[in-house]
């Protein structure tokens, strides 16, 4: 897979700038990075918190070969996944392999703290993915947070000193080949499979809060079109959709 990168120092949104680009000739995958954003964009209505030139913030533009629309959140899986793999066999993080998790949808955390979230964008032709834009942001060596995101963490405070950015960028563009080519090739089984195994609060029974309050209950299995499934201790499978279940996370 053929990919090519733009470097910029300032945009308003890596997200934009692809968004308004077209993939180079001979290229499967534009990755557009940034030392700085004025308009970061999280999920829904968040924002993202950044230092300049201290993070990844970084965008990828990708036209998958079939992807159903039904199905396209096997193309957010796999992001998160290409992130996982890159952390957990980076040289500099790759001891500490064993606590990074993905809490649902992709989120990257350390342990009970947020690494890393991703803005996922698809456009659709008639019922398959035309275009898949992934927005990263990840929390690199960035010393200290001032918005009132909950649990921001940063890698280098993690592994106690700075980590080159641009090769772990490249990492994570290897991983995320490596995952869109399982795509491209059909194995969504093996991707699923693998996205479960790595889930944040994967095992065990904990608590959550929805619209009507807060419950114990333990992750029972994720939809192919991203539902989260939850049972609770009355043995109820209750289904979410994004944004309408929180964690309750005690730090």
């Amino acid at each position: 897979m053929r990919v090519q990168y733009i470097h910029l120092h300032h945009t308003d949104s890596t997200n934009r700038y692809v968004a308004q680009a077209d993939m180079p000739p001979n290229a499967d995958l534009l990755v557009v990075d940034a030392d700085y954003q004025t308009a970061g964009r999280g999920q829904g209505t968040n924002t993202w918190e950044g230092a300049e030139g201290c993070n990844l913030l970084f965008s990828v533009l990708y036209y998958p070969q079939r992807v159903q629309a039904n199905r396209q959140y096997i193309l957010s899986m796999a992001g998160a996944l290409a992130l996982h793999d890159a952390l957990s066999t980076f040289p500099d993080t790759m001891p500490y392999a064993g606590d990074f998790s993905l809490k649902w949808p992709n989120d990257v955390y350390y342990r009970h703290s947020k690494v890393s979230g991703t803005l996922i964008q698809t456009s659709l032709h008639q019922q398959s993915v035309r275009r898949c834009i992934w927005g990263v942001g990840l929390n690199v060596n960035q010393q200290s947070f001032h918005s009132d995101a909950p649990n921001p963490l940063s890698l280098c405070t993690i592994v106690g000193h700075e980590i080159d950015r641009r090769l772990l960028l490249g990492h994570i563009v290897d991983a995320l080949v490596r995952r869109l080519s399982q795509v491209d090739d059909g194995e969504y089984d093996t991707v699923s499979t693998d996205y479960l195994k790595v889930l944040y609060r994967r095992e065990g029974w904990h608590v959550y809060r929805d619209v009507d309050g807060q419950f114990t209950a333990r992750i029972s299995g994720v939809r192919e079109d991203g539902t989260l499934l939850l049972e609770d201790t009355a043995g109820r499978i209750r289904t979410y959709a994004f944004k309408e279940v929180e964690y309750v996370i005690k730090q």
